[in-house]
């Protein structure tokens, strides 16, 4: 008996029993192992394909990167994939709305489909992969999203990544992204979605690898973990990513209370878990945790608690473990197990015929109805904040625009973190151009984000020859990474600011080795000596060889070369001065080349702006205009995960301030006195504290990070094509002095549930340009008893002269004096996001199921008690009503239900 192994095509592959006739030599019957047999059970051939491994080979794949096991026919295969709001770092994809931005649309329906077009292209990616047998980082099938984490504190960096501060909205738009990803075929998943970080994960940053969290029972399963329940229990995600941080004194992935009781026991998830990215090291490292003196003894409580991959390199001293008899080589086949039954469910081990997914091809990458959803999504992101009248802009009316802040013009402003890379991003300043036609849309950068903090060189310095009035460079293409030849594509670049990670830069050109000259001439604002840089694009793994050289006048001023690979790490920015003797123009040459295997492409030109020159260019171009349009905000470069930043404002990936840094206010100040209309847009991932344009501004737009489609969607915004009826997902407070301290997890004074002060804007806020009323509320009962669901209804009426969205957000305030006053003071419980016309009613029906009226005690429980409620419906918080038509009832609930965990 022989096992044969046949693989061709990169993924297909079969490995069978060939009996040899002991006479005759003729093969008989072949008949798959049970491991490669379809109509067998997923668990059944998982644990019949790990029966047949060496420990040697069962470690190899207990790693992201797991190792093949060639004489079982088993490929490499990297567990590690993202697709937060597009997949990421794997070439051309549909870039959608940072998280936040697509939980501020409050359309569950649409996380659904934007779930779903991301595993469309997921697949189409990962068929193309294994087509050129390519098994590397990010073309894989398990994708490490959403980031359901509670939004608890503005501060946090990460927190664009989440779906905002609320259980409820958490919980609703990750089950419909966790349904959109995995689809809907019974025996295999599209993708398989992981939900993290698993749990009470929300900063700070730089205390990550160390802090232990000790939350209340209450906040425990009041707030951080309903969002984990539904998508684990109703949505049946597949896979959670435990967190860095400890709780109760054990690290997440090794915690007794979240790995065992909760996720294994109470839930009963059958699925894998996966550790944060050098999570498992915090055990044993100094620096961090510590709580295992070494890396073996780590190794073996990770895994005996239910830690089924580690990213990272941890897991290959679970030899060790096995030796010192820390755990048993069975206690590895139980997590093995689970590893390969997904691999079972994703369909990797069966004939590409029989997949129903496996055919989905690259066309459907980026495509035109991907990208029209990724506008769709972009529009209804939209918020509008404050707006006295001027807008919609009216058409004719402003011939002379203004364009200023420093993000008008960059692209990690439209990216946000974690996220897909457009295929031909579009900037706001050019889509205004586009969209308002009729105007003159002149640009002025404006500001840096922060003083001392980079920003993208403007358009405005950089002409494509000495004497031409166009904005920009010359660029040319070409195909290899030694300029060599005639370049493939010659055209203009307005800026240097470009994200090629894993794809060609034009067509014709390889996306693994290339070059690019851009020549032309720089002005300064003024003479002097300026500091910059090129911001590097995300690269891990790197293995590339990154290199970029500059010439002012012919004389080389700044350069770079990474020639071992792996040498530039994720934003990096190497620096350089150029000393100007006047603000004329002066020629410059600027080379980049770029040679790897797959990954790392794409440049950012940055200068640390002069803040007093930036703003007089701002200010005269205000001056000649009928209206200035302030895009301002963050940037993903200063608000992020565990980032090596520490300025006025910002540190290591967090914020320490929530207001906008004094550059960007002075700049508003400035351009304001000119007397011209403002209209402020915000582009950010986190709250921002923005009580000057709130009392001085005519208009406040938020649009967040809002994708590929992003600019055209404020422009259509700005104009009226595009109604806002985007909501609030977090508390907009006042000041940074409303909130208790960052390091602090307990729930009293955060998020609009149990904050007791008055928010600059609150959760659920945002206006539009047409009105609605609520009217006819209707309860299914008055009294119900304990564990009885409650049918509530209502008409909701445009009252407004043109159509519209309306977000209809529906409260339950509880009993006052129940629950030993834990509860929170109000709660969302249902929305539903709809179109009305001119005049048009639409009648919304909720029903609330017991679990969505139940209240969480002290000790954790959750049940359904007595007392008298009162439900509101309407487009805020019933205490932000303020005469717009929330509508308000009273109902009483009998005895008492308590619901499982």
């Amino acid at each position: 008996m022989r096992l044969q192994v046949l693989m061709g095509n990169g993924s297909r592959m079969m490995a069978a029993i060939v009996l040899a006739g002991a006479t005759c030599g003729l093969a008989q019957t072949e008949k798959p192992l049970p491991y490669l047999d379809p109509s067998l059970p997923a668990a059944m051939r998982a644990a019949d394909l790990v029966g047949r491994m060496t420990l040697e080979e069962k470690i190899g794949e207990m790693r992201n990167s797991s190792a093949a096991v060639e004489r079982l026919g088993v490929p490499a295969y990297d567990w590690w994939n993202e697709g937060l709001h597009g997949v990421a770092r794997s070439g051309y994809a549909t870039m959608f709305p940072q998280a936040i931005g697509l939980a501020a649309t409050w359309d569950a329906s649409l996380l659904r489909r934007v779930g779903d077009v991301i595993s469309t292209e997921a697949r189409a990616k990962n068929n193309d992969a294994l087509a050129h047998n390519n098994h590397s980082i990010y073309y894989g099938l398990t994708f490490w999203s959403p980031n359901i984490n509670i939004f608890r504190d503005p501060r946090w960096g990460r927190g664009q990544e989440t779906y905002g501060e609320d259980p409820f909205l958490t919980a609703t738009m990750g089950v419909n992204f966790v349904e959109g990803l995995q689809g809907t075929n019974a025996k295999y998943f599209k993708v398989i979605a992981t939900p993290k970080h698993f749990a009470v994960h929300s900063g700070p940053e730089s205390e990550r690898h160390k802090f232990d969290v000790l939350p209340s029972p209450h906040d425990l399963w009041d707030t951080y973990l309903p969002a984990f329940r539904a998508t684990i229990v109703d949505a049946k995600a597949d896979s959670t990513m435990c967190a860095y941080n400890a709780i109760e004194g054990q690290p997440a992935c090794g915690s007794d209370l979240l790995m065992q009781t909760v996720l294994r026991g109470y839930w009963n998830f059958q699925g894998f878990v996966t550790s944060d990215c050098g999570a498992v090291d915090d055990f044993y490292q100094k620096t961090a945790h510590h709580t295992s003196p070494d890396k073996a003894h780590a190794d073996a409580d990770a895994l005996l608690h239910g830690t089924d991959t580690e990213c990272g390199g941890s897991y290959k001293a679970l030899g060790d473990a096995v030796k010192d008899g820390l755990l048993s080589e069975a206690d590895i086949d139980v997590s093995l197990r689970r590893l390969f039954e997904a691999r079972m469910r994703l369909g990797m081990f069966d004939p590409a015929a029989i997949v129903p997914y496996r055919s989905i091809p690259m066309s459907a990458v980026d495509s035109a109805e991907h990208r029209a959803i990724a506008l769709e999504a972009a529009e209804k992101s939209m918020v509008l904040l404050k707006n006295d009248g001027v807008l919609p802009l009216k058409a004719g009316k402003y011939r002379t625009i203004a364009v200023v802040g420093p993000n008008a013009s960059s692209l990690a402003a439209l990216e946000g973190n974690y996220n897909a890379i457009a295929r031909d991003p579009v900037m706001p300043v050019d889509a205004l151009r586009k969209e308002l036609a009729g105007a003159k849309v002149v640009y002025a950068q404006g500001s840096p984000y922060a003083e001392g903090v980079t920003v993208p060189v403007p358009r405005s310095m950089l002409h494509p020859a000495l004497g031409a009035s166009e904005e920009g460079l010359k660029a040319e293409y070409f195909a290899g990474a030694d300029f060599a030849g005639k370049p493939v594509v010659t055209r203009m670049d307005a800026g240097i600011d470009f994200d090629w990670n894993a794809a060609s830069p034009v067509a014709g050109v390889p996306m693994d080795a290339f070059a690019v000259r851009w020549t032309g001439t720089i002005t300064a604002p003024a003479a002097g000596t300026y500091e910059f840089s090129m911001r590097l694009a995300h690269c891990y793994p790197c293995g590339d060889r990154e290199r970029f050289a500059v010439k002012i006048d012919g004389k080389g001023v700044g350069g770079f070369a990474a020639d071992t690979g792996d040498e530039h790490r994720p934003n990096s920015t190497p620096k350089f001065t150029a000393t100007f003797a006047d603000a004329k123009p002066h020629a410059i040459e600027i080379e980049y080349a770029h040679k790897a295997p797959l990954f790392g492409a794409g440049m950012t030109w940055e200068w640390v702006a002069p803040v007093d020159a930036l703003r007089k260019e701002a200010v005269d171009a205000a001056s000649k205009a009928d209206l200035v349009v302030a895009m301002m905000g963050l940037s993903p470069n200063l608000e992020g995960e565990e980032m090596k930043i520490h300025v006025d404002g910002f540190s290591g990936g967090d914020r320490t301030d929530i207001k906008l840094p004094a550059a960007q206010e002075d700049l508003l100040k400035a351009v304001a006195a000119t007397g011209k209309p403002l209209v402020v847009v915000l582009l950010n991932g986190s709250a921002l504290a923005v009580n000057w344009a709130n009392e001085h501004a005519n208009a406040v737009v938020e649009a967040w990070y809002p994708g590929e489609e992003g600019a055209r969607a404020i422009a259509e915004t700005l104009d009226g094509k595009n109604d806002p009826a985007g909501r609030l997902p977090v508390t907009f407070y006042a000041s940074v002095d409303q909130l208790p301290a960052f390091t602090e997890y307990a729930m009293k004074g955060r998020t609009y549930r149990y904050f007791e002060g008055q928010p600059l804007y609150g959760f659920g806020y945002g206006l539009s340009y047409t009105k609605f009323a609520y009217s006819n509320l209707k309860l299914s009962a008055a009294k119900l008893n304990a564990g009885d669901a409650l049918t509530v209804e209502a008409d909701v009426k445009n009252v407004g002269a043109r159509s519209g969205d309306e977000v209809a957000e529906l409260y339950l305030t509880p009993p006052a004096d129940g629950n030993g006053g834990l509860s929170p003071k109000v709660a969302l419980e249902g929305f539903q996001r709809v179109h009305l016309l001119a005049g048009q009613v639409k009648h919304v029906v909720f029903k609330l199921s017991a679990r969505d009226l139940s209240l969480v005690d002290a000790v954790g429980t959750r049940a359904v008690v007595a007392g008298e409620y009162v439900v509101s419906v309407g487009g805020v918080q019933p205490k932000e009503a303020k005469g717009n038509g929330v509508v308000s009832s009273k109902f009483a609930i009998r005895g008492r239900a308590e619901l499982p965990h």
